[in-house]
Order: C-alpha cells, then sequence, then structure tokens
C-alpha cells in the first residue's frame, strides 16, 4: 500500500547513475528509489544498458531509462535524456556520481528543475574551478555521505549552505542468527568451529587496502593459525592474483570470494570485520557488519571514525599499516567476551544512526525543501 498523505506533494524525480558496477552508491540509489516508490514519488533511473544497476532496477519493478551501450561519453544517450527531460516534467534530478551530475547538468540546461548531486568520495578536484561549475553553480544542493566528505566538498569550493550531510543507510536484521543457524551458515563458508573467521567486502582496489589485510594475513599465520581471512569481492584483472601474493601464495587462512549478492548469507559467518581502507567516504559494508552485531576493525581514515566508535563498536587503526591490523586481530581474538559487547554496542549504533528510514527521510525532506513542498 502507498504510503501517500495528502499533505504531501508528490514528486518526479530522476535519478542518474553511470557506474557499470553495483557497488555501495548503487545499493544506496535503489533503497532510496523502492522507500520513494513506496512513499507515492514517481521514480526514473537512468542507468547504462545492461549495467548491474539496470538488472536490479527491473527485479524491483522500478521504471529506468537506459543509456545505450557503446556511447563514449554518453553523448547520444545525454540528447535522448534530454527529450525524455524536457517531456518528463521532472521536479528533481538527483545525480549519484560524478559522470552522472556531468550528465544531469548536460541534460537540463534552460529546463526548470533543481539538481541534486551526492558525493560519496573523498578525493579533492585537481581543478577547482570546475568544481565550482558543477557543483557551487550546477547544483541546489550537495548530499555528502558524512562530514568527512563534507568537509572536502567545502574546502573545494561548493558553499557550506549546499552541503548537506546524510548518512548512508543500512537495512538493519530484525534479529541476528541463533548458534544452529550461525554454524550452518560457517560450514558453508568452510569455517571451522574452533577458527576465528575475520571477513571484508570490497571493490578490490588500492583505495579500499586489501592489500593491507593480505599483509596482515601473513603476519598472523604463525602466531594465530586459528584466524581464516574472507575477503569478498572483485576486482581489475590480476588483483586477485596480486593479493594471493601478498599473503605469501594465500594457504589455509587465506580465502578470496566472489561477489556476495545477500551479505545476510555472509556477514554472520563471521566473527570480526575488517575496513583496512586508504581512502573512504563513509564505508556502507562497514555499516552493514555493524547492522548484523559484528564488532569492525577500520582504518582512521575519511568518514570511518564517524561509523566506528574506537574500543566501543571496535577498534580504528593506522591506514597502510598492515601490523597494526594485526595486532587489532590479536587483541579481538583473545577476548570473545569484549567483543560480544562490541558487536552489541555496534548493532545499536547502526540502528540509530544508519538505518535506511533515516537516509529516506532525510532526503525526501531535501527534496520538498527544494521544490517548496511540504516537509515532513
Amino acid at each position: 500500500m502507498k504510503d501517500q498523505s495528502p499533505e504531501r506533494k508528490t514528486l518526479n524525480i530522476l535519478h542518474i547513475d553511470t557506474g557499470l558496477e553495483l557497488r555501495g552508491g548503487q545499493r544506496q540509489l535503489l533503497y532510496l528509489a523502492t522507500a520513494l516508490e513506496a512513499r507515492g514519488h514517481r521514480q526514473t533511473i537512468a542507468t547504462p544498458e545492461e549495467s548491474p544497476l539496470e538488472l536490479h532496477c527491473r527485479k524491483q519493478g522500478l521504471r529506468t531509462f537506459l543509456l545505450p551501450c557503446h556511447d563514449p561519453a554518453h553523448l547520444f544517450g545525454a540528447v535522448l535524456l534530454r527529450q525524455q527531460v524536457r517531456e518528463g516534467a521532472f521536479d528533481i534530478i538527483h545525480a549519484h556520481d560524478g559522470h552522472g551530475h556531468s550528465l544531469g547538468l548536460m541534460v537540463s540546461v534552460g529546463i526548470a528543475v533543481r539538481r541534486v548531486a551526492t558525493r560519496r568520495v573523498l578525493f579533492r578536484p585537481r581543478k577547482r574551478w570546475t568544481t565550482r561549475l558543477k557543483y557551487e553553480r550546477g547544483s541546489d544542493a550537495v548530499i555528502a555521505v558524512s562530514q568527512a566528505v563534507g568537509e572536502v566538498a567545502v574546502r573545494s569550493g561548493i558553499s557550506p549552505q549546499k552541503v548537506r550531510v546524510i548518512f548512508d543507510g543500512v537495512e538493519i536484521p530484525r534479529r541476528v542468527p541463533d548458534d544452529a543457524s550461525r554454524r550452518a551458515l560457517r560450514k558453508g563458508w568452510g569455517i571451522g568451529e574452533n577458527e576465528f573467521a575475520v571477513g571484508h567486502v570490497g571493490y578490490f582496489s588500492a583505495e579500499k587496502g586489501q592489500w593491507v589485510a593480505a599483509r596482515a594475513a601473513r603476519l598472523v599465520k604463525q602466531r594465530l593459525p586459528q584466524v581464516r581471512f574472507l575477503l569478498a569481492g572483485e576486482g581489475p584483472p590480476g588483483s586477485e592474483a596480486e593479493l594471493l601474493d601478498e599473503s605469501g601464495g594465500g594457504g589455509a587462512n587465506l580465502r578470496l570470494v566472489r561477489r556476495v549478492e545477500d551479505l545476510g548469507e555472509f556477514l554472520p559467518a563471521l566473527d570480526l570485520f575488517i575496513m583496512p581502507s586508504v581512502s573512504e567516504g563513509l564505508g556502507s559494508s562497514v555499516l552493514h557488519a555493524m547492522a548484523h552485531g559484528l564488532p569492525v576493525v577500520a582504518s582512521r581514515v575519511g568518514g570511518l571514525p564517524e561509523a566506528v566508535v574506537h574500543e566501543q563498536t571496535g577498534w580504528l587503526v593506522e591506514p597502510n599499516s598492515p601490523e597494526k591490523l594485526a595486532t587489532a586481530i590479536g587483541v579481538a581474538v583473545r577476548d570473545r567476551e569484549r567483543l560480544a559487547v562490541m558487536g552489541r554496542e555496534g548493532r545499536r549504533r547502526a540502528e540509530s544512526l544508519f538505518g535506511c528510514e533515516a537516509m529516506v527521510r532525510k532526503t525526501e525532506s531535501l527534496y520538498h525543501e527544494l521544490v517548496g513542498g511540504p516537509e515532513e
């Protein structure tokens, strides 16, 4: 049943995402669009044809506009999308990545529509004038997924008044699996009863720091033989071989897992989650881990300290340091009671700050503010 109250203005929203993978940003877009659709707003998602996002939109019954394949810089797609914008009477164009925002500007010049851009990354553009053109003059609001991302946006030339911090949202499981269910999950992942499972989910890239985890696996191999590392994700060609090489050839204590579609079938099998990023806007997989009651060891970079509270919901360690990560894992292994307390605290923190409902409500409120309609 639609959650549509009479006093709330129904919005017509065009979302744009040009990503060719299903990563954290695309999952956030799916959460947002699905919830807004349930609230009675009209959604259209512009995404590359045959992208993972398109496939998920199709499964969930979300309306799409497909950007053609084999279209460099989406130039032909921009012509088609501009016609859609002219005819669609959109209230909001919300770009969920940098290229998407450029495309949104191209297709909406001279058309009365409010523009929103989401920033998920920490890097500062090399050319500050392009940032001012795209985000300061070319958007009505910029959503930053963490305070850290918001601060970088302001230092890059975007007015503080335009920047809104809205944390990513995650679905909070109703309950943590019981011991029998957890044993079954662990068995399915090849984790023994007396082993300690350390896991990670993320695209294999330099900024995500999986190489730090791989070297940490090598360090703990001798002194903590019961520790198993499961790194879930995919990356560019050769990335898996490089990680195995960093770990000393992998072996019994390191396993690389392909993309995990259902985190609810992976995270409850773990004892500890790690996020050894070198740069991180917020880290949506960390939020998922906390929602599942897992303590987290994360790098002290970007927005990660906004999610993980040191020595309350896990540990923060210096980035680029396999030694520091290995030490924190050793502390976790030796104090299971403390781990359980941290896991419960992390789940409570995820419920209070990072639930999907809060993310959707704040984004919808921003939309209403921009178009002059009633806010929540």
